[in-house]
């Protein structure tokens, strides 16, 4: 951890240094561009009377404007990365520290009929995706969410080799995350394609040739004019020609403009993060795979948005009260830059998509690499085909302070069930969690928390934290049953590992044995595997009845009046419980 935090440090100071050289830069720029300002006034007052002087001072004055503009712009761009990277890199110290409640919590994608999140702590305040996520863009954290519930049990080999690779570039990552931070888009990635599939045509196709022809014409006239050969009537004629050619699209033009006005800083941005992945040279599969739609034979994909991003740009000079009039009477500028971003769409639209999923997996798998590189001490688990469907040996759940939490070896082999008993707070629930979560983590290709590791892939169901609905006027049992049919629907046409935790709650002692005990003998009878936590001791009868039944439990000391907990996973049935001696203890009962 020390080393984290002293590779984390190092880049802050950098950073700073860096973003400082350019915040000088920055006040140059802003000088430079006033003195331009300046000299152009006094250039008109001192020209004033000669129509010619003037107004090659106005051209002049324009063309270095918006030169240093762009210059400007440049900079505050490479400004705002040094920020954003100086807050990456304290964010990471600060989750180190176990400070992450105030990050994005992933709340919008808890789904209480999901296989498993629920009851897990995927999602939601102190959650998994809250203490992994470093998403910025939100097509990536959807992307993220999706690879936490997919329950994918395929190619886990290839996402092991992705992680570790990315795991490796913390330069190239916190660069990319930085790029994707400055991504400020006023609508979604799916308006963006949505809008690009729909849009229809408005610039006749022989609109391609009038501009530059009518450009090529203007340039003449000036020269013309310039050397005396014609009057200026001929050039506010042929202005006024422009102006009415361009004002024949002018409602249209305004839509498009207003339309492209909205999406451009996205895909100047998106541009940059495909630089980002055409940059680099992957070597696992998986991640040349993605970097393989975006960098071909061809034409780069950079190269395409970078030329769609300069087209918007151009359109939105019209905005620019002195070159948009001058621009349309003179260039037809509004017509040729509408033209060329119909082309565009035309050509490459239909790609669009694909583009922002290459994007969103990687800003995604930028989370799982920087998971990977923050806890150096986890274990990739060696994926076998057959054996024991889990093996971790001082297994604990990542979002425990390693300095406190108490580590448990886990060993469970295919169409084995564990019935865990255990006093009150005695470590069943945080133990099923734990073993959800190595499992979700090890189909994710992410290390587990533990020193060695053996996984047999297989599909994660639970049943853990049912809750009653209200609004379809259900009960909690109701629930309940649901979510057990759920489950017994399922294991007939997938192999899962079950997690269940204390099951049948809404109904009487007697019943709830009986039920529990039945629906055991189910799941052992379809081969299944899993663990279930339970009070109810009676059901530990199943292990001298039912093949593959182990019993295990918690234990709970009581010394000196005091209860004292170990947290270790032993063999066995627990025979201590608490619940009368805290009842006793709080002076809730005499």
């Amino acid at each position: 951890m020390k080393e984290l935090i002293a590779f984390y440090k190092q880049n802050i100071t950098n950073y700073k240094e860096e973003s400082a050289k350019v915040k000088s830069k920055l006040l140059l720029s802003s000088l430079l561009r006033l003195a331009v300002f300046l000299l152009a006034g006094f250039g008109v007052y001192f020209f004033i009377g000669n129509t010619k002087a003037v107004m090659a001072v106005i051209l002049l004055a324009i063309v270095l404007f918006v030169f240093l503009v762009s210059r400007h712009s440049d900079l505050q761009y490479v400004y705002h990365k040094f920020i954003a990277l100086i807050k990456i890199n304290e964010i990471e110290i600060d989750v180190l520290h176990r400070k992450f409640h105030n990050l994005p919590d992933g709340e919008e994608f808890a789904d209480p009929l999901h296989f498993y999140s629920q009851d897990v702590d995927l999602f939601g305040k102190g959650s998994f995706y809250q203490y992994s996520n470093r998403t910025a863009l939100e097509q990536g954290s959807e992307e993220l969410a999706n690879q936490f519930t997919a329950n994918d049990i395929d190619n886990i080999a290839q996402k092991q080799n992705a992680v570790k690779e990315l795991a490796s570039k913390p330069k190239w990552r916190q660069e990319f995350a930085a790029i994707a931070t400055l991504v400020k888009a006023e609508v979604s990635y799916k308006t963006i394609v949505s809008w690009m599939q729909k849009h229809t045509a408005f610039i006749p196709s022989f609109m391609r040739f009038v501009p530059t022809v009518f450009t090529v014409i203007t340039v003449l006239l000036f020269v013309l004019y310039f050397l005396g050969f014609i009057s200026g009537f001929f050039v506010a004629g042929w202005f006024f020609i422009g102006l009415l050619v361009t004002g024949t699209y002018f409602k249209k033009v305004s839509k498009l403009a207003a339309d492209m006005g909205k999406i451009q800083s996205t895909f100047q941005q998106y541009q940059k993060l495909i630089v980002a992945i055409e940059d680099v040279e992957f070597t696992s599969d998986l991640l040349k795979e993605k970097r393989a739609v975006v960098v071909t034979d061809g034409k780069k994909t950079s190269a395409v948005l970078h030329e769609f991003s300069r087209i918007l740009g151009a359109l939105d000079q019209r905005n620019n009260m002195i070159f948009g009039f001058l621009g349309n009477g003179f260039l037809l500028w509004d017509v040729h830059q509408s033209y060329k971003i119909e082309n565009w769409i035309k050509l490459y639209g239909h790609l669009v998509q694909d583009w922002f999923s290459v994007i969103a997996f990687f800003d995604a798998y930028n989370s799982l690499g920087n998971f990977a590189f923050n806890n150096p001490s986890y274990v990739y688990p060696t994926i076998a085909a057959k054996g024991k469907v889990l093996q971790v040996k001082n297994a604990a759940h990542p979002l425990l302070d390693p300095a406190k939490s108490i580590k448990n070896d886990i060993t469970i082999n295919n169409a084995e069930f564990f019935i865990v008993t255990g006093a009150n707070m005695a470590g069943k629930s945080t133990f099923l969690r734990t073993v959800s979560l190595q499992i979700v983590m090890a189909n994710m290709g992410l290390p587990v928390c533990g020193t060695s590791a053996e996984y047999s892939p297989i599909k994660l169901i639970t049943s853990m934290r049912t809750t009653d609905s209200l609004t379809d006027d259900e009960s909690y049992f109701f629930s309940e049953l649901k979510r057990l049919k759920f489950i017994v629907d399922e294991i007939q046409n997938d192999r899962y590992f079950i997690v269940l935790d204390e099951i049948l709650k809404g109904t009487n002692s007697t019943d709830k044995a009986i039920g529990s005990r039945k629906f055991v003998e189910k799941l052992v009878a379809s081969q299944s595997t899993g663990i279930i936590a339970t009070h109810d001791l009676s059901l530990c009868k199943a292990a001298d009845e039912l093949p593959g039944v182990k019993n295990h439990y918690f234990d709970a000391e009581i010394i000196n009046n005091e209860l004292h907990f170990d947290y270790k996973f032993k063999d066995g049935i627990c025979k201590n419980m608490n619940a009368s001696f805290l009842l006793k203890k709080m002076q809730i009962v005499d």
